[in-house]
Parts: structure tokens; sequence; C-alpha cells
């Protein structure tokens, strides 16, 4: 699946192309994301050059058709990126504890209902 461990490094505009991708849902020519973002004043180099950061970073394979047509398709559903994402961070930041994560998150914002809530959530895990 490629450079995964690059994931947290996607700029925003990296981010609304794939944003595009997942809610087309399918493998994605070239040529109809040029359509898209043209509408935003986008060049053809410009999106192609995005494309092929994401193809480099593990977020997007190609597979070349007839002539100079590339199609694009994403290696993960955006809620298994969110999901690597999430644990990224929590492996970076906080050593892998969702306690610290919260804690630092919410401090004492939580509220008695949200603490009965996740309680409950936690012992069905």
């Amino acid at each position: 699946m490629g450079n995964l461990l690059k994931l947290q490094n996607l700029t925003d505009t990296e981010m609304e192309v794939m944003q595009v991708i997942w809610k087309m849902n399918k493998a994605v020519k070239s040529s109809e994301l040029l359509d898209i973002f043209s509408e935003k004043g986008w060049k053809g180099q410009t999106i192609a050059t995005f494309l092929s950061r994401l193809v480099d970073k593990g977020l997007l394979s190609v597979t070349r058709e007839k002539g100079r047509i590339n199609i694009y398709s994403p290696c993960l559903t955006f809620k298994e990126y969110k999901k690597k994402e999430a644990k990224s961070l929590l492996d970076t930041m906080y050593q892998g504890s969702v306690k610290t994560f919260l804690v630092t998150l919410y401090g004492d914002k939580v509220t008695d209902d949200e603490l009965d809530e996740l309680k409950d959530w936690f012992s069905d895990k």
C-alpha cells in the first residue's frame, strides 16, 4: 500500500483532491478531475502535480489507459485514512494513550453525561 507513514503530511490542497476522489467512489480519469478542478481555476499541470504527490504518498494508485489517460484509484477509503491518521496522531503526540489525548483535549470540560457515555462505550470494547 505504499508509504502510508506520510499520511499526516497531506497539504490542504492534497486533502481537497482526495476528498473529491473519495466522494466519487470509483476509479477516476485524469480528464474527469481536470473538469472538476478547472472550474476552480486550476491548470492541468497543477492537477497532475498534486495527483503525482498523492501517488508518491501512497494514497492513490495510477494506471495508464491507451494514450495519455491516467486512471487514479484510492488505495484506502476515507474511513481507513481517518483511522490511520488518528492512530498516527495518538502514537506521535500522546504515546498511544487515549486517556492522555482526552485529558489534553477536554480537561475538565467533559459533562457527567458524556463521561457516562464514554464509560458505556469503553465497556463494550
